[in-house]
Order: C-alpha cells, then sequence, then structure tokens
C-alpha cells in the first residue's frame, strides 16, 4: 500500500490568522478558539481535502514563528489538550494532520536564548545558537551578538550542529507525535537547514511513527537536493507556482509545461499550490479571473501533492504590503463564507474527488500531447488507463485534436458525468475546450 501523503490533497490553514487571535501575545490563559476550527473539519473533507497543514500552532509571541515555547500549543488558540482533540477529530474524518515546524530558529523569548540574556559566557546554553560572540552587542541591544534570520534579529538562529539542540528537537518531534498524534511535518525555512540534520530527522521519525511525513519549505534550488531517500519526502513547488499565474497572465503554457518538464524526476512528490500564507491570493494574482478555472485544473492533474490555502475555495482576494502579511492571513468565518459557494468552490470540490479517485493522478506517468501559448494538454499513464488532461487560457472556445497515446476507444470527461463518452479515432481525441477552462478524460485500454 502506498503512503497516504502520495495521494493527499492537503488544506493549509494559518490558525492566528483564520480564528483572528490577537497579534501580541499578552495572554495569561489559554483561550478556547479550537472550538471554532472543528467547525472547519467538515468543510475541508467536503471540499475533497484529506490532509491538514496547520501552522504555527506552538506557543510564540507575535506571528508564530518566533518561538517562545516548542512543547507548548499557543495560548491564543487553545491548550495542548485542545490541540489533541483537533487532531483526533480530523483523523475521525479521515483527515491526516501535519504541522509547522520551526527548527532554524527561535524568538528571543525562548528560554535557552533568554538564559544567555542572563548569564552570558556562563550560560549552558552558549552554543545552541549560531554565532555568538561576546565582543560585541546586538542592533537589540543585547550584551553579545548572534547570527539571525535574513537580519531579523528578534529571530536568533539555533546552533543545529550542536549535538544538544538535535536531541532537544528530536525528542521535541516525539512529544509532538505521542502528545498530538501528528502524520507530518512542514519545515520552515528548509532551504537553509542543515542537511545533516534532515537526515537524521528522516531517520529518526521513520522509526517513531510509519508513514510520517516531512515537507519542506524551500523557495529556490533543486529540488532533489532535499527531496530523496535520505531526507525529505516533499518540498514546495515555488517553481511550478510561479509559472501557473505567470503562465496564464502572459498566455504562456510553454512556461508551466517547461516547468513540469525540468522537475519530471521529483515532480510527484512535490508540494503543490497556487497561494500560501506568505504569497499573494491567486485571484489577486491573476489577470483574468475566470482563469482560475483552468489554474485548478492544472493544480490537481500534474504531477505533484495539491493544496489548498483556506479561503481562496471561494475565490477570496488578498496581496501583501511591504509593512504586512495580514490580508494574507485573514479572520474569516465559515458560516459567512458558505454563502458565498459558488463555481470556483464546486470545481475544486470536483478536482478534488477526480484527484482522490484515479491512481494516475497520484503516480501516473506525465506524457505532454499538446502544447500552444493557448492550450495545453496532457496524459497521466497509468498500467491499463490514462487520465488526459486539457486546459484553455483563450477567451473563445477552442477546437483541439490532440494524440492519445494510448490504445483506447472512447474517453468519459469526469468534469461533466452527463456528457457522453467521445470515441477516439485514429488516435486521435478531438474536443472542444470552453473559454478560460478545460476538461478531463478517462480513457481505457479497448
Amino acid at each position: 500500500m502506498k503512503p497516504w501523503y502520495q495521494k493527499a490533497v492537503f488544506y493549509h490553514i494559518y490558525p492566528l490568522g483564520l480564528l483572528g487571535a490577537p497579534k501580541t501575545n499578552h495572554e495569561t490563559s489559554a483561550a478556547c478558539r479550537f472550538d471554532e476550527l472543528l467547525q472547519w473539519i467538515p468543510h475541508i473533507r467536503d471540499l475533497g481535502c484529506t490532509a491538514l497543514y496547520i501552522g504555527p500552532v506552538f506557543e510564540s509571541t507575535g506571528h508564530g514563528y518566533d518561538t517562545r515555547d516548542l512543547r507548548l500549543v499557543d495560548r491564543r488558540l487553545g491548550t495542548n489538550e485542545d490541540f489533541t482533540n483537533f487532531v483526533d477529530q480530523c483523523h475521525e474524518h479521515g483527515i491526516r494532520v501535519a504541522v509547522d515546524a520551526v527548527f532554524n530558529h527561535t524568538g528571543r523569548e525562548f528560554p535557552a536564548f533568554h538564559d544567555i540574556q542572563e548569564k552570558r559566557e556562563a550560560s549552558p546554553y552558549k552554543d545552541w545558537y549560531r554565532g555568538v560572540n561576546f565582543g560585541w552587542g546586538s542592533p537589540m541591544g543585547d550584551s553579545f551578538g548572534y547570527e539571525a534570520w535574513q537580519g531579523h534579529y528578534e529571530l536568533p538562529c539555533l546552533n543545529l550542529q550542536n549535538p544538544a539542540v538535535r536531541e532537544y528537537l528530536m525528542d521535541t518531534v516525539k512529544f509532538w507525535i505521542d502528545t498530538f498524534h501528528i502524520d507530518g511535518l512542514r519545515l520552515d525555512c528548509a532551504n537553509i537547514l542543515d542537511f545533516a540534520f534532515m537526515k537524521e530527522l528522516r531517520s529518526r521519525t521513520a522509526s517513531m511513527k510509519e508513514d510520517f511525513w516531512l515537507m519542506g519549505e524551500v523557495i529556490h534550488g533543486e529540488y532533489g537536493r532535499w527531496v530523496n531517500g535520505e531526507m525529505l519526502h516533499s518540498v514546495t513547488n515555488y517553481e511550478l507556482h510561479k509559472a501557473l499565474y505567470s503562465g496564464h497572465n502572459d498566455h504562456n503554457y510553454f512556461e508551466i509545461a517547461h516547468n513540469v518538464k525540468r522537475l519530471e524526476s521529483v515532480g510527484r512528490a512535490l508540494y503543490t499550490f497556487t497561494d500560501n500564507h506568505d504569497e499573494d491570493r491567486i485571484a489577486s494574482k491573476l489577470r483574468e479571473p475566470d482563469h482560475l478555472f483552468p489554474v485548478y485544473q492544472l493544480l490537481f492533474t500534474l504531477p505533484g501533492i495539491p493544496s489548498v490555502y483556506y479561503g481562496s475555495e471561494w475565490g477570496i482576494q488578498g496581496a501583501r504590503t511591504r509593512e504586512s502579511d495580514e490580508a494574507l492571513r485573514p479572520a474569516l468565518s465559515l458560516k459567512d463564507m458558505e454563502q458565498k459557494t459558488g463555481p470556483i468552490t464546486d470545481h475544486i470540490a470536483a478536482l478534488a474527488r477526480i484527484h482522490r479517485d484515479n491512481p494516475e493522478l497520484h503516480d501516473g506517468t506525465y506524457k505532454e500531447l499538446l502544447l500552444t501559448n493557448r492550450q495545453y494538454a496532457f496524459g497521466r499513464l497509468g498500467e491499463n488507463t490514462m487520465i488526459l488532461s486539457a486546459v484553455n487560457n483563450d477567451s473563445q472556445p477552442a477546437v483541439l485534436s490532440i494524440p492519445v497515446p494510448f490504445p483506447a476507444s472512447q474517453a468519459i470527461n469526469l468534469l461533466d458525468a452527463e456528457a457522453p463518452s467521445i470515441p477516439v479515432e485514429n488516435g486521435r481525441l478531438s474536443v472542444t475546450l470552453p473559454p478560460s477552462g478545460g476538461a478531463i478524460f478517462k480513457l481505457r485500454e479497448a
């Protein structure tokens, strides 16, 4: 049996934003916001998602990545017991759960860092952070210097080459698995994490829980350096993310197709997305609103593990500013949003169902069949079946004759159950695609 993550459809939640938590953690007691989040579980399931990436959830000072305590749920959300119950409820609905793991840095209120502030050279944690130097002071007023993530001194970098730090983090992961019953981790800043640390993490978690999934945030670089049998199972496919919106805005499907072929060796394992908590909403990036339909069709039918960011199933907009990411992380009421359910919501749910029910879209071989600036068709080939996905970014219908490298006589349109099957004649499938739309066909051996 294949691991659960190879066929997963993810839903992505930034909980501090979704639940309207205070921007700064001055709380003295835990809130009860997981009660509201429990209401989202049936929606996630009904949308067709089988896994949830949620984070950050651990105790922090501000945005969630300035960690105070790696073994305590952020009190602005609730208690450890609340989160355990939430994960268990997700499991009861058939939804796996992966959480953010912020291992590159901590916040300044993390106990180890605070101890260095108090004791300087006498602190047993003086080697827990990179570049600690008692010969100069930090821009934050500390009596010592240290390395910080991208120069943000509120985020001191952990020293992952220190065996004590590594062991503490490994024990923490075991705590998360044993306490919260999570199924995977999304490693923040994986592109700059120590490779030896990630290899050890892969080895250790394999013995902690069967099919435990490790996905890394990698923006630039050759993804195969991270995704392999020794390190991570997956990384974020930012290359495809960029190609999906610019390929439509520029009417240039060559960009998307080139990206897919370039990443073919690791593409099926990559975590694919249209937007997330760090990127503008796809509805804000696209010049043509109707391009949402072919964009999501590509997300669910190209190689990769698709993900939907909370709220985007309703086509909401949101763009970051120089000062803030808050527009990307809004508080939403599920009751209010469900009233906005419309064609794009239904389209995503249909695509998720198609992805779930057709193994070719999990591990089928990719084959490009037709490519122009405005039309793109490809196959996902299984042993005796094939899924053919075709999209059109033009404002006019497109009449296509698509070569079928498969001994099939009929094609069934999976996006329209009432449509009659279409014959495959002389090794070609003749179809008419709607403006800014597409079709997905199932073909079997004749």
